[in-house]
């Protein structure tokens, strides 16, 4: 009963007791369409069997150790996320805010080392890191920022997508290590950027001597249509952080390295009493089994133009929507008013969606949708909004 915990959530009026691929029960037998898998969580859907099997057979042999001693499969789980990243080195966490921590550790620590008094990182308007002091202060939302100052020194925001705003930073002071973005803002509106903004900030990072860092937490895990959302672009950044869909609701994060970043860590400055263990990485080596297995990567990209194809086309021209946008499976309609209300219109309808921004519906579908389902969750949404902006 929410009269036990702290209400630090706006729940709606629905208990979940068990899903199947991308289908959710409540407590009345009655079933939804989840169109927003636990915020980009559960790629592979609810109950996933291959996930489900792992976790009993693991539990019956070894959950934890410590980070004391070597973990077998957390390195194998290391080795094959910077395989596919072209990365060097892995640190493992429990969530996305603490690989954020992770990465704004070495850019700090990496700046320690080179004589750099206060260490800066330039970050972004409208960009979500997490919910500690570090990662709040680093995200780009006054609104999730009130009452908890003093935030952290040390970060420099700047709009999204300006490559000009970033340059006068660089050409005013020199205490700058390391810039922190996300390659498709989730939080702050499924935001994409302009196609050469990456290779652009890849540029001034090499000819500044800075750290590339890129929170993929909500775009990595083939979501955006690749991997990673970097694999856009003839890139590698030289920190990334993951999280989400990388355990498919278990919880475990990633901070991954390259060769800048790799040894700049060294025993003692950092750690996790959870991260890695036996348990989490079995889960997330799962999540990789079946994500290759199904060439998730490939179906997220073409099940993201499917979509955004219809909602732009059946949504594009209606008087009350600023713009449709995404990549892969990151969908987001703007309308210009507010629509939070909409969420609990679909929630009555059988739809799990929600809204960021104040005033984006966003989608965030399992990558194991059908096209009927993508059809289906297109369907709704489109009379949903036309029905909202009809008042």
């Amino acid at each position: 009963m929410t009269e036990f915990t702290m209400p630090t959530y706006k729940r709606l009026a629905v208990r979940f007791t068990h899903g199947s691929g991308p289908y959710l029960w409540d407590e009345a037998g009655r079933r939804y369409l989840d169109a927003l898998s636990g915020v980009a969580v559960c790629g592979l859907g609810h109950a996933h069997p291959a996930i489900a099997a792992a976790i009993c057979e693991q539990a019956g042999k070894l959950l934890h150790t410590s980070n004391l001693y070597g973990v077998t499969l957390q390195e194998e789980l290391a080795r094959r996320l910077l395989d596919k990243s072209g990365l060097r080195a892995a640190f493992f966490c429990n969530s996305g805010a603490e690989a954020n921590e992770a990465a704004i550790k070495l850019a700090r620590k990496r700046g320690a080392d080179r004589g750099i008094a206060t260490p800066t990182i330039i970050v972004t308007e409208r960009s979500f890191h997490g919910r500690t002091l570090a990662t709040l202060s680093a995200t780009g939302n006054a609104k999730i920022q009130a009452g908890f100052a003093p935030l952290l020194p040390g970060f420099v925001h700047v709009p999204f997508d300006d490559v000009a705003a970033i340059e006068r930073v660089l050409a005013s002071r020199h205490d700058v290590v390391a810039l922190l973005v996300e390659p498709v803002q989730g939080e702050g509106g499924i935001n994409v950027p302009a196609a050469d903004y990456l290779p652009r900030l890849r540029a001034l990072c090499d000819e500044h001597g800075l750290l590339l860092m890129l929170d993929e937490v909500q775009t990595g895990m083939c979501r955006s249509g690749r991997w990673f959302a970097y694999q856009h672009h003839a890139i590698t950044p030289d920190v990334m952080t993951l999280a989400k869909g990388l355990g498919n609701g278990f919880p475990i994060g990633a901070c991954l390295a390259g060769e800048r970043a790799a040894g700049v860590f060294g025993p003692g400055n950092h750690g996790s009493t959870f991260g890695g263990s036996p348990l989490a990485s079995r889960v997330a080596l799962t999540v990789l089994d079946v994500l290759e297995q199904g060439d998730y990567a490939v179906r997220a990209a073409a099940l993201g133009t499917r979509m955004l194809g219809a909602l732009r086309q059946q949504l594009g021209q209606v008087l009350g929507v600023v713009s449709v946008r995404g990549l892969g499976l990151l969908l987001g309609i703007e309308l210009d008013r507010p629509c939070a209300a909409i969420v609990e219109q679909a929630l009555a309808a059988g739809l799990l969606l929600n809204v960021t921004g104040e005033r984006v519906i966003r989608l965030l579908p399992p990558l194991v949708i059908t096209d009927a389902e993508a059809d289906d969750i297109v369907a709704s949404v489109v009379g949903l909004t036309r029905r909202w902006l009809e008042g």
